[in-house]
């Protein structure tokens, strides 16, 4: 997205003025969102000279194989090329996927979203530190792989998924030299991790330093019902060396968008079985969620993504469909005073047990 220089880290307004598609340039968005697309804000991601809106996309869900998310039964390619397209005419050009999301197909259905419609987004991939993967040529490698799939010549982030553990433990510090390694041959614009703890992210930043290139992102999971990076020192970290926490799960999987309720519909697959004895310990927090929103004509996740930004953080919930495209751009735009965000964190705090695995502790 074309715009102001902003600084680093920094929030400022926006105008994702243009984009290509179809071989012609338009709009970036189309005339119902032309008001929310002028309202689009970004941040730039620091040293890469990477600038991304302030809330992205994330497409696991999509061509997904596991089960998880139900694709093949309550939704397929066509739901997920409706996602695309929104999301385009919405001027929200940040979309995160990785190797191992439908075992590829994620990535695949990307690159043919974006060929079918010539747009580029700014794509996120991610590498997978498997356990025969023990060199830092692997990094490269892996890279060129998702580029592949993509159907691109570079991607504007890489990230390594996890940290090397088991097998791989004493992989890191090559992955990291790998990860360096894919920005000089010109593979990605910049580079980031997930899933890194406070002591890695400080230790990742130092390496990628002394490559000349930088630490641009740290993706974990982060949402009202689970703010561990608050307090395990992630987001502390992140700040002191300008770093962007991106935030994954920001809905909690879909309970923060108050469609699921006690006597009601519940998350279908293995959610349902996760979830199940929580839904009705979080209907207070997605009560006060409505009051917030209704002054607004904001839903309960358009709130709960804002308390994100209004954080700091960049969200990247997923959507399977047009529908959940539109309702996830009302997210933006606006802001919550800080009232708001300590109305709702107050809330949140009454929830006994915070919903969330935390992978970031590692």
């Amino acid at each position: 997205a074309a715009g102001l220089t902003v600084p680093l880290l920094g929030i400022v307004a926006c105008f994702c003025s243009r984009f290509t598609r179809g071989g012609a340039t338009q709009a970036c968005a189309v005339a119902v969102n032309a008001a929310l697309a002028s309202l689009i804000h970004c941040i730039r991601v620091p040293a890469a000279g990477l600038k991304v809106p302030v809330l992205g996309i994330g497409a696991w869900s999509w061509g997904d194989r596991s089960g998880y998310w139900g694709y093949g039964k309550e939704y397929g390619q066509d739901e997920s090329r409706t996602a695309y397209n929104a999301l385009m005419d919405a001027g929200l050009n940040f979309i995160d996927t990785a190797e191992v999301y439908g075992f590829g197909k994620s990535e695949e259905f990307l690159g043919d979203f974006m060929r079918e419609t010539n747009t580029t987004p700014i794509v996120a991939t991610k590498f997978a530190p498997l356990p025969w993967r023990l060199t830092g040529g692997s990094v490269p490698v892996a890279c060129k792989e998702s580029l592949q799939r993509l159907g691109l010549k570079q991607m504007g982030l890489y990230i390594q998924h996890w940290p090397g553990f088991a097998f791989n433990t004493f992989s890191n510090e090559a992955y990291l030299e790998g990860l360096a390694d894919c920005v000089e041959m010109g593979l990605t614009q910049a580079v980031g991790v997930s899933n890194f703890n406070a002591q890695r992210v400080r230790g990742a930043a130092q390496a990628l330093a002394r490559r000349g290139t930088c630490l641009s992102s740290n993706q974990v999971q982060y949402s009202l019902l689970y703010r561990r990076p608050e307090t395990n020192g992630v987001f502390e970290a992140c700040r002191e060396n300008n770093v962007t926490l991106v935030a994954y799960s920001p809905l909690c999987q879909g309970l923060l968008t108050g469609k699921y309720t006690p006597n009601g519909p519940r998350p279908t697959g293995p959610r349902g079985n996760i979830y199940k004895d929580k839904i009705r310990e979080i209907q207070p927090l997605i009560e006060v969620l409505r009051a917030v929103g209704q002054e607004r004509g904001k839903s309960p996740a358009q709130v709960a993504l804002n308390w994100i930004i209004c954080k700091g953080a960049v969200p990247i919930p997923g959507a399977k469909n047009k529908r959940q495209v539109d309702e996830i751009a009302g997210a933006v735009g606006w802001r919550l005073s800080d009232g708001e965000v300590i109305e709702l964190e107050r809330a949140a705090d009454r929830v006994a047990t915070p919903l969330g695995a935390p992978f970031e502790n590692w």
